[in-house]
């Protein structure tokens, strides 16, 4: 399984409580990278040589893995994937979790683009099939409640995805400009 999603959406958080709770080893892919040291930095940022790390996760994935982190759309095999779950959430909520970690505007801006237009999401679904990847809205919803959700979707196989549109919601507040400022 998958748990995926842009930054401060909640991956990580969710993951360990997933993971406990079903019995799975939990694979996080931004120590993975670290771990191996197959990333490069520049610029005070961290450039991840994906071929390399994917070659490496296809090594530690088993089928009892719980893989988590925003770039597992790019660096994990299809063939590993049972389910993979996206999490979003609402751009106007992501900005106060970016202005606490710090992220520079471009950092913020970038992020909050590939949120709005559900890149991820987009990108899961041509990695994966459309028939392993499911988005999850976890916009003000409890740990407790989304980890059920995709607990059920795990063991029972039943998830009801939810409608994501935040390019409509920034279109009706007349903010693409603050989204989008090129």
């Amino acid at each position: 399984m998958i748990i995926t999603g842009n930054p401060g959406v909640g991956k990580h958080t969710i993951a360990k409580l997933l993971a406990k709770k079903l019995g799975l080893d939990l694979i996080d892919i931004n120590k993975v990278a670290m771990q191996k040291g197959v990333f490069e930095e520049s610029a005070g940022t961290f450039d991840v040589d994906v071929k390399k790390l994917k070659k490496t996760l296809e090594k530690l994935i088993t089928k009892n893995s719980l893989v988590v982190g925003h770039l597992a759309p790019y660096v994990v095999s299809r063939k590993q994937v049972k389910i993979a779950v996206v999490l979003r959430k609402d751009p106007y909520k992501l900005i106060s979790i970016y202005e606490k970690r710090k992220y520079s505007h471009q950092k913020a801006i970038e992020n909050l683009g590939s949120e709005i237009l559900g890149v991820t999401y987009y990108d899961s679904i041509n990695e994966f099939g459309s028939d392993r990847t499911f988005q999850f809205n976890a916009t003000g919803k409890s740990v407790s409640t989304i980890v059920k959700k995709i607990k059920d979707l795990y063991v029972k196989g039943s998830f009801h995805e939810d409608e994501v549109d935040w390019l409509g919601l920034i279109s009706e507040k007349n903010d693409l400009k603050r989204f989008f400022p090129y």
